[in-house]
């Protein structure tokens, strides 16, 4: 049984945090996703316009997972791009702030005071706030058939 709140090394990131966000883009990763990702982190594009928040070690598994692919490939050329050219190392200080890059600020559109963090189990993903409830608002809408399509169920009439 956990106590307090803690999360034990090696559990999943899991939960939705807002945090404030300052006009040059400092903002500060919630305590219980730092005590599991360390002070270390990768940022990098996502999808959907999120940008994702990993440990050094996950990051590798995305880094070998995206690049098996062929070189002579496009899309996995892309997909390096993609991945590789919009990752930063960060380190955060020790109550777990950090500034997000411009670059990264811009790709996830990241106008206002507060962004929002979601734990996804190997990641943390970072959402404007406005986008985040649009996406929220969608997956909630659509969660079933999400889940079916997830599992190869479902299929469209």
């Amino acid at each position: 049984m956990v106590k307090g709140g803690d999360l034990p090394k090696g559990s999943m990131l899991i939960g939705t945090h807002i945090q404030k966000l300052s006009v040059k883009g400092r903002t500060a990763l919630p305590s219980k996703f730092k005590k599991e990702l360390g002070t270390s982190v990768v940022i990098s594009h996502w999808y959907e316009g999120a940008i994702s928040v990993f440990s050094g070690e996950k990051w590798q598994k995305i880094v070998e997972q995206a690049t098996l692919g062929s070189s002579v490939s496009s899309s996995a050329r892309d997909t390096e791009r993609f991945l590789l050219g919009g990752a930063y190392e960060i380190e955060l200080d020790t109550q777990g702030r950090f500034v997000i890059p411009q670059a990264l600020r811009d790709f996830g559109n990241f106008s206002k005071e507060q962004v929002v963090f979601v734990g996804l189990g190997n990641r943390v993903e970072i959402w404007a706030q406005k986008a985040w409830k649009e996406r929220s608002s969608h997956i909630i809408k659509n969660a079933e058939k999400l889940l079916e399509r997830a599992q190869g169920v479902y299929r469209e009439s």
